[in-house]
């Protein structure tokens, strides 16, 4: 069962990667580099979802051992506090490459724990 505070969370996490996947579209870490707002809002989405993941209760993320928890938290960590030297490359990559998996993970999540409280 997922408590609300942590239901919550999943959908902050869910929010924050589709707005992630969506602003970045085609665009390149050199398209980033060249649209400072393109670039804040996706380095604030993905920091979203980090700050999310870290608050999710440790018997939630015990039960989702798919979701990668340490490696979202890690990521986030890396751009609040790397603020200045964050790898363009690496964000899209991570955009591209992990978050699509990880929205299809949080859905199921979500809506199996709707389908559980009915």
């Amino acid at each position: 069962m997922i408590d609300d505070a942590s239901r919550l969370r999943l959908e902050h996490m869910l929010e924050h990667a589709r707005l992630a996947v969506e602003i970045l579209g085609v665009a390149t870490s050199e398209d980033l580099s060249a649209n400072p707002e393109k670039r804040l809002a996706i380095v604030r989405a993905v920091e979203v979802i980090g700050e999310a993941a870290n608050r999710v209760a440790p018997g939630v993320r015990a039960t989702f051992a798919s979701i990668p928890w340490r490696d979202i938290v890690t990521m986030r960590n890396r751009l609040i506090h790397g603020y200045s030297i964050v790898d363009l490359g690496r964000v899209v990559l991570t955009v591209n490459g992990d978050i699509p998996p990880l929205i299809a993970e949080l859905e199921r999540i979500l809506n199996d724990g709707a389908q559980g409280q009915t």
